[in-house]
């Protein structure tokens, strides 16, 4: 793409993100301002240190839990790496997009359940629907018939539930892959619901590709979620891009109030949000269906705490 067409839109883009939120502390009013967009560059450049992990990040900032991004790495550093985000979300046509960042607006406290929390969160949508009551459904890829019915219903009941006031009760949240993913998105929203997707890929990388029309239509009517480093994704193969996905079932666990698994097998990546869900204290709901004798963690994860779902009701008697 020309470059000369590029820079409006950069420029636009780093205008919006250059706009300062306030820094929070737990208690009275805002202390100092924050830059989204020095913050997001420092989080950049953290990923792209030797050996960054989701682990080796959250131990750098519970050494110090007042610490932002921008603590940790120069001003020029984090303002190169923002460049170079910019550029690649005006080359990917990424536009308008948002940042949430621990310690500053809008960004959700139950995020800090996760086990290594993430401290910035790059978003399209509507950021207000994570403030709504949350269900997770997910579930195998490489899902039945059957099982892309069930998660067509409970998608449905749960967005036709209604509280005293009427107003719609559940967001449906899932992880935008093939299958069960798919099914429980489309489902809400043919129905009138609400939903988010939380993707293991940056904002404008599509993942699987038959899911972009999805993708990009929450990202214009409901809300997508990010939590993957443009610059670290874009610099590595695909088998090690292949370990963010599970990380991204963790955040979408911590975001909502239950998990219910539609079917998934012993070695379904469904199971890294099951675990999630118990450390953190979540629901886990886990569907009559899965309970056979060739599969062995419907057993495991009930004798946890988890949920068996014989009928809806299991779902509403432990949800209202």
């Amino acid at each position: 793409m020309n470059l000369i067409a590029i820079w409006p839109r950069l420029y636009e883009q780093e205008r919006e993100a250059t706009m300062h939120l306030a820094r929070k502390e737990n208690f009275g009013p805002a202390v100092s301002p924050i830059s989204p967009r020095l913050e997001l560059g420092a989080y950049e450049a953290l990923w792209l240190r030797k050996g960054a992990t989701f682990k080796t990040i959250a131990d750098k900032f519970a050494g110090d839990p007042s610490a932002l991004p921008s603590d940790f790495v120069s001003v020029a550093e984090a303002n190169d790496c923002a460049r170079l985000v910019f550029a690649e979300t005006v080359k990917k046509g990424v536009a308008p997009f948002g940042v949430r960042i621990h310690h500053a607006g809008d960004y959700p406290q139950k995020l800090r359940d996760a086990k290594y929390p993430i401290e910035l969160l790059y978003f399209q949508g509507v950021w207000e629907l994570t403030e709504t009551r949350c269900i997770a459904i997910v579930g195998a890829r490489d899902a039945t018939d059957e099982g892309k019915q069930r998660a067509k219903q409970l998608a449905r009941d749960l967005t036709a539930r209604k509280r005293p006031d009427g107003k719609d009760d559940f967001t449906i949240v899932s992880g935008l892959a093939a299958g069960i993913d798919r099914v429980a998105h489309e489902a809400a929203i043919a129905n009138g619901g609400r939903t988010i997707a939380v993707i293991g890929t940056p904002l404008g990388t599509y993942y699987p590709k038959e899911n972009g029309d999805m993708q990009d239509r929450i990202a214009k009517e409901f809300l997508l979620i990010s939590q993957i480093p443009f610059l670290r994704y874009a610099a590595q193969a695909v088998p090690q891009n292949r370990l963010f996905f599970p990380e991204r079932n963790v955040t979408m666990s911590a975001l909502t109030e239950a998990t219910i698994i539609v079917e998934a097998s012993d070695t379904s990546g469904t199971l890294t949000q099951a675990r999630a869900a118990l450390y953190q204290k979540r629901k886990l709901f886990i569907l009559d269906s899965c309970f056979r004798k060739d599969l062995r963690w419907p057993h495991a994860y009930e004798a946890q705490g988890a949920i068996r779902v014989r009928s809806m009701e299991d779902i509403w008697s432990h949800l209202d």
